[in-house]
């Protein structure tokens, strides 16, 4: 059954800033790989049409295997829509022989200011049956987590 699940968080940042960390290659490699879990994009082309290869490499995989191989998960990601400081939405396939994890999940990232900062809502639309609601949710509130401490690191930089 397809399965939508959301996720959001204020971060302290401006909308410009979060949105360029939607956007960027090295950004995204350093906040949106969950908890446990290192990434590094094989291609990353991010305008609407380009597309990405992300494989996400777990720590430990005993408790938790991957889809592509017994350690790793494989994204292929288009980006669909690009609306600059407002909204990134791409469609998403995990690479795996399991048929649970077909299909094609739209991931909807939008940003919008608030009196705190920016609110980052992220919507994933057609969710495959083998990733669990209760997984998914917490992977999403991870890399939200992610995103906005990588976001306060980067302030303290400047």
């Amino acid at each position: 059954m397809p399965r939508t699940d959301t996720g959001s968080r204020v971060i302290a940042a401006s909308p410009d800033r979060v949105y360029a960390a939607l956007v960027d290659a090295d950004a995204l490699k350093a906040w949106l790989p969950p908890d446990g879990m290192t990434g590094r994009f094989d291609r990353f082309d991010a305008r609407p049409g380009g597309s990405y290869r992300l494989v996400l490499t777990y720590a430990d995989a005993s408790s938790s295997p991957g889809k592509a191989t017994p350690d790793s998960d494989v994204v292929e990601a288009r980006f669909v829509d690009i609306v600059p400081g407002v909204r990134v939405v791409q469609a998403v396939e995990f690479v795996s022989d399991d048929p649970s994890y077909a299909g094609t999940m739209t991931m909807t990232w939008e940003v919008t200011a608030v009196d705190t900062g920016t609110r980052v809502e992220i919507r994933a639309d057609d969710v495959p049956d083998g990733i669990s609601a209760e997984d998914h949710a917490a992977g999403l509130a991870s890399s939200l987590s992610n995103l906005a401490a990588y976001l306060t690191r980067g302030a303290e930089d400047s």
